[in-house]
């Protein structure tokens, strides 16, 4: 148990990763404010979307006070805005103020007392009568503004807030209630689906009370909606509620009333056990959580939507095309009596604007979402990154570990932004961030704690002249530096450059440094790629290995994959060098695979990791025996016979190499089975059957299937020795106790 508990980079990602999952699950306030201000970030780096043209803001600024007066104004002037805005065309006109108390109450009160006075002194006359009429009807101001959104050509959608506490609404009796609540209809969600008996229990943002505009004006238009926004923990706001639950109704906001008067489509809502499950306006969904609540697709900073200050409109000083055929959303904007809001891009932020945004959201299908699936992507996340820190952080030096820890925590910044900017897709940010800070902080200290003196030596004494994964073998396991080795089954690994010596001869001691420099490098960098391990070089040779000191799974595969890598590279170098008028190389490589020695061979001041065996010399001679065949990468049986479907190889010959007492199977690699087309399978088929035939001694079918592979494939190496050795076998036939094999006299 005590092992198990052991502190140690394992159980630190362990211990992070599950506490970041806990935490997340269950919220802790300051990370979820820190999430939202990342939402808030995200929006500034985005930038600004332009947004469409289809809707305008009618406001009350300063402007519009100066020439009109003082705000509240008589109604009669937003009777007088309404009669214009429908003149000039406007599709819809959306309140984001309320009528919610009846207009010069005082005067029509006084000019009704007048009239019952008049009828008791028995002075009334039809022209007194008329009079007081006709001055009833010029103060009536709330009258003339239902006329006028009666009368109007626009859809006129009014807009009311509800109390969401008992303490402002605990007042109102059974029978105002009633009445609020019959001016209110127009805002109500038409059609509401529920999945199930329990769905009416779901849970939703339930209001108080509602404060509706006075009944007069209510009547005139069977469409409203509520304004209430309902800020996050912080006072920003970041959502919309796009149901409020009122008396067992579902209502719908300002908004969203706004974009289905001008889309003429119903607004409807599916509710599930669980909670609502879908919002649309005719066929469009509208993406929102389990409350009802949808996210604003902030178009910019204020006045990013076009204003028209309101004495304008009162004064027809605008063209007819500014407010044709758009919805016009009417409002306050000047200082001291507008809706002050706090949103990611302004902490002065007009309420209209607002429903602007969402609106405009609605039109353009262009949402922001937080699907219910990226829990499980955010959980995935914590842990892919506790994962990688935990596997790489071990393992790394300290600026590679750095690079690791920077890369995941700007690269998870980088993924959040883009899918926020063009997806619109909004991802936890915080506790991912957390976890891979937390773990790269507490790994980086442990490591530093805990490295012995003795570990910092080895590194230091080591690294400059010992392979990287052999110096990390040394440095967790510090016994190994002694002389020795162990058994292992390796892939021995030989290359050499053909013709280097007269190549050499050709170039000044610069040039051939720089040419076998280049070429060095870039096969070197594909053994490593591939996990080998690079013993020496000698000269243009390269000897490596791979399966030690690192394990490899499917070593065979792996060495065979970096042998078609290196010449296809090769083929590259030489398209380069020829054009730099440079000798073009080629190089021929032996792989075997087998047991050896692998270890710290050499004396006790001086020792190399390396390997030894017959494993080994016999991948040598394997690079010596592509010269035979005119080949370049020749495999023994035990490589070959290991490899997948994805490498495409050849039987070669059954022969006795140089120093070896057993014959062998030799196998050319030919490529990757993606790369090699239908003649050169033929040509590996047709040399296949005269590989037969030959060992049958069919001389003349052997020379047969030989030519034809050449047919497919002029030049082909293997074809003609085979074809050369058969016409004289056919002359001199070998000895009839010959089992196939042949004798390669060459190292």
């Amino acid at each position: 148990m005590r092992k198990f508990f052991k502190l140690n980079p394992f159980t630190i990602t362990t211990f992070a990763v599950v506490v970041g999952i806990i935490a997340f699950f269950y919220g802790i306030p300051f990370m979820d404010i820190m999430e939202l201000k990342t939402i808030d970030l995200r929006f500034t780096t985005r930038g600004k979307i332009e947004p469409g043209s289809k809707i305008v803001l009618a406001v009350v600024d300063e402007k519009s006070l100066e020439n009109e007066g003082k705000w509240i104004w008589p109604r009669v002037k937003i009777a007088d805005l309404v009669n214009n805005l429908s003149k000039f065309g406007a599709r819809v006109i959306a309140f984001d103020i309320g009528f919610l108390e009846p207009d010069n109450k005082r005067m029509i009160q006084a000019i009704n007392a007048i009239q019952e006075e008049a009828k008791k002194s028995n002075i009334m006359n039809h022209v007194f009568d008329q009079f007081l009429k006709d001055l009833e009807h010029q103060s009536n101001d709330d009258k003339l503004l239902a006329n006028a959104i009666i009368n109007s050509n626009a859809k006129v959608v009014l807009g009311y807030f509800f109390h969401m506490e008992l303490p402002s609404s605990k007042h109102y009796n059974d029978s105002e209630v009633r009445i609020h609540e019959e001016n209110i209809r127009g805002s109500r969600h038409k059609f509401v689906r529920f999945a199930s008996a329990e769905a009416q229990n779901a849970p939703m943002i339930e209001a108080k009370m509602p404060q509706s505009n006075i009944k007069l004006i209510s009547n005139t238009t069977d469409r409203s909606g509520f304004f209430n926004m309902l800020p996050d923990a912080d006072g920003v706001v970041r959502r919309m509620p796009a149901v409020l639950k009122f008396n067992d109704m579902l209502y719908a906001p300002l908004s969203f009333m706004a974009a289905s008067a001008y889309l003429d489509d119903p607004v409807s809502v599916n509710v599930a056990e669980h909670g609502i499950e879908e919002i649309r306006i005719g066929q469009l969904a509208i993406p929102t959580d389990e409350l009802g609540r949808t996210l604003i697709n902030y178009r910019g900073p204020e006045k990013t939507f076009p204003h028209i200050s309101i004495t304008d409109i009162l004064n027809e000083n605008i063209s007819e095309h500014v407010v044709k055929d758009k919805i016009v959303i009417v409002g306050a904007t000047a200082v001291g009596i507008f809706d002050l809001r706090v949103t990611p891009l302004g902490t002065v932020f007009p309420g209209l604007e607002i429903h602007a945004n969402i609106v405009d959201s609605i039109l353009a299908k262009d949402f922001l979402t937080q699907p219910a699936w990226t829990a499980i992507f955010d959980i995935m996340a914590i842990i892919f990154a506790g994962i990688i820190l935990g596997m790489v952080l071990p393992r790394a030096g300290v600026v590679s570990g750095a690079a690791a820890g920077i890369i995941l925590f700007f690269g998870y910044i980088f993924l959040c932004q883009y899918l926020f900017s063009a997806k619109g897709l909004i991802l936890n940010m915080v506790y991912p961030l957390a976890v891979i800070l937390v773990i790269y902080v507490a790994i980086t200290a442990y490591r530093y704690l805990s490295e012995s003196k003795q570990k910092r030596f080895i590194k230091d004494a080591f690294s400059t002249y010992l392979a990287p994964s052999v110096v990390s073998q040394l440095i967790q396991s510090p016994e190994k530096l002694v002389l020795g080795g162990e058994k292992r089954i390796i892939t021995a690994f030989f290359s050499d450059v053909q013709g280097f010596t007269g190549i050499a001869e050709k170039l000044t001691p610069p040039e051939l440094v720089e040419l076998l420099n280049e070429f060095l490098t870039e096969m070197t960098d594909i053994v490593l790629s591939y996990e080998g391990t690079v013993d020496k070089f000698e000269g243009d040779a390269i000897i490596a290995f791979f399966g030690a000191p690192n394990p490899l799974e499917n070593q065979e595969e792996v060495a065979c994959m970096a042998c078609i890598d290196m010449q296809k590279k090769l083929s590259q170098l030489r398209l380069k060098w020829n054009s730099e008028e440079k000798p073009e190389l080629k190089m021929r490589m032996g792989l075997c695979t087998g047991p050896a020695v692998v270890g710290n061979m050499g004396s006790k001041n001086r020792m190399d990791y390396t390997m030894m065996g017959d494993t080994v010399n016999t991948a040598a001679r394997l690079e010596g025996t592509n010269k035979a065949y005119g080949i370049y990468t020749l495999v023994s049986e035990s490589t070959f016979k290991a490899t997948g479907d994805k490498i495409i190889g050849r039987e070669i010959d059954y022969v006795y190499v140089f120093g070896k007492k057993d014959p062998l199977k030799i196998y050319e690699i030919v490529g990757y089975s993606d790369d090699v087309d239908d003649t050169i399978r033929e040509t590996l088929a047709s040399y296949g059957k005269g590989l037969n035939a030959y060992r049958d001694r069919h001389w003349n079918e052997a020379i047969h299937c030989f030519n034809q592979a050449l047919g497919s494939s002029p030049g082909d190496g293997p074809s003609l020795t085979m074809l050369a050795r058969c016409n004289t076998y056919k002359e001199n036939p070998p000895p009839e106790d010959w089992n196939g094999t042949f004798t390669i006299r060459v190292k």
